[in-house]
C-alpha cells in the first residue's frame, strides 16, 4: 500500500510539472517569460514548446519560437539554440525577431569556436554567418560587435596557420613553412600577427642561406607591414649574421 501511495505521489508530481492545458496560450507565454527571467530555462522551454505544439499559426507562435531559442542560448546549449533560431528564420521571415535570431546564430557559432589549435569548423561557420549578417543588415545596431568578433575569429585562423609554419621552421622545412606563412599573408593580411609572419618568411630565406630573397621580401613586402621596432631589430640582426 505504501508503495502504491509512493507511485501516486510521483505521478502527481510529474503531471503537475507539465504545462496546464486548460489555460490560454497568452498565460503560457507569460509563465514561460517569467521562468526565463528566473533562469529556470528547462521549465521555460516546456512552456514555449507547449505553445508551439498548440499555436504555431497564432500570434504567439513567433514569440514562443524565439524565446525557446533564447532559453537554449541563455542556458549555454548553443547548438540547440541554433536549431531553434533557424526554425524561426526559415518559417517566420517577417517576425520582429528575425534579425535578432540571425545575430544570435552568429554568436552561438562564435562561442562554440574552440582555441586556435583545435578544429576550426565552427570558427569558419561563424565568420560565414557574420558576413551574411552584415550583407543583409548593414545598418544593424549589432554591426560593431559583428566587426569586432570577425577580427577575433580571423586572428584565430591566422594563428593556426602561422603555428603550422613555425612547426615546419623547427624541422628546417623552409618551403612548407613559407607556404603556410604566405597563406596568412594572402588571406589574413589585416590580422594582428602579420608582422611576425613577414619576419618568419625573411627568417626562412636567411636560414636557408638565400640572403638575396630574404632582403627582397623585406624590401618588397616586409617594410610595408613591419613597424614593430623589436621585430625590425631582429631582422637587422638576422641580416648581419648572414653577411
Amino acid at each position: 500500500m505504501k508503495y502504491l501511495s509512493f507511485i501516486l505521489v510521483i505521478l502527481v508530481g510529474c503531471s503537475s510539472s507539465l504545462p496546464d492545458e486548460s489555460i490560454p496560450l497568452a498565460d503560457h507565454l507569460k509563465i514561460g517569460m517569467d521562468l526565463l527571467d528566473q533562469e529556470k530555462f528547462v521549465k521555460a522551454q516546456d512552456e514555449f514548446k507547449f505553445i508551439l505544439s498548440r499555436g504555431t499559426g497564432t500570434d504567439y507562435g513567433d514569440d514562443a519560437q524565439f524565446f525557446l531559442a533564447e532559453s537554449y542560448f541563455l542556458n549555454q546549449e548553443y547548438m540547440l539554440s541554433i536549431q531553434e533560431y533557424e526554425n524561426l528564420t526559415r518559417k517566420m521571415a517577417f517576425s520582429p525577431y528575425f534579425e535578432k535570431s540571425r545575430f544570435r546564430i552568429c554568436e552561438a557559432y562564435r562561442i562554440e569556436s574552440p582555441n586556435y589549435y583545435n578544429d576550426q569548423s565552427y570558427t569558419e561557420k561563424a565568420l560565414e554567418r557574420y558576413r551574411e549578417f552584415l550583407e543583409d543588415f548593414p545598418e544593424s545596431e549589432h554591426s560593431n560587435v559583428v566587426t569586432e568578433s570577425m577580427d577575433v575569429l580571423r586572428n584565430k585562423l591566422a594563428k593556426k596557420i602561422y603555428e603550422t609554419g613555425v612547426l615546419y621552421m623547427k624541422m628546417d622545412e623552409f618551403e612548407p613553412a613559407r607556404m603556410s606563412f604566405n597563406t596568412v599573408i594572402d588571406q589574413y593580411y589585416d590580422t594582428d600577427i602579420i608582422e611576425r609572419v613577414h619576419f618568419e618568411v625573411i627568417k626562412s630565406y636567411a636560414k636557408e642561406g638565400n640572403a638575396q630573397k630574404a632582403e627582397k621580401h623585406w624590401v618588397d613586402k616586409g617594410q610595408s607591414y613591419i613597424l614593430n621596432e623589436e621585430i625590425i631589430n631582429e631582422i637587422t640582426e638576422l641580416f648581419s649574421t648572414k653577411e
